[in-house]
């Protein structure tokens, strides 16, 4: 298993998460929905702690528990290769499986969640460092 990314940390709490959905912020693609919300004085990660905020989740809608833990890990890996380089800083995110993602190619679920961020005007351009940095043709579960 890989460590843990230092620049993306896990919403862990069920408040957390219906915080996030409670702003109504979100954008919906084939491959997933994903949630924002802007940290403010009530909810933000303590100090010294990542400036964004990760949660997965996937219903019984998305499938059996095998479907659902497969669609879990593709979304983790999505998150892992884009939000670090990409999404702004002082935001929760919350990303939904839906029913396609275990089963959508890997290029387009990362073009989704390419898409939301831009959508949702949380895009920012990856500093340029190295050639590993962007994202993968092949990836986890692909």
């Amino acid at each position: 298993m890989a460590a843990p990314d230092r620049l993306v940390g896990r919403l862990k709490r069920r408040p957390e998460f219906l915080a996030v959905a409670g702003t109504r912020r979100k954008h919906v693609a084939p491959g997933l929905i994903l949630q924002v919300r802007r940290h403010d004085d009530r909810q933000r990660p303590a100090p010294g702690e990542p400036p964004i905020r990760l949660g997965l989740t996937a219903s019984r809608k998305v499938g059996n528990a095998v479907v659902r833990n497969r669609a879990r890990r593709r979304l983790r890996e999505a998150a892992r290769q884009i939000l670090p380089a990409h999404a702004a800083p002082g935001h929760d995110f919350v990303l939904v499986a839906r029913a396609d993602t275990a089963e959508r190619p890997w290029t387009e679920l990362l073009g989704d969640l390419s898409a939301a961020l831009k959508r949702l005007g949380l895009w920012r351009d990856a500093p340029k460092s190295g050639p590993d940095d962007g994202p993968r043709s092949e990836g986890a579960g692909a």
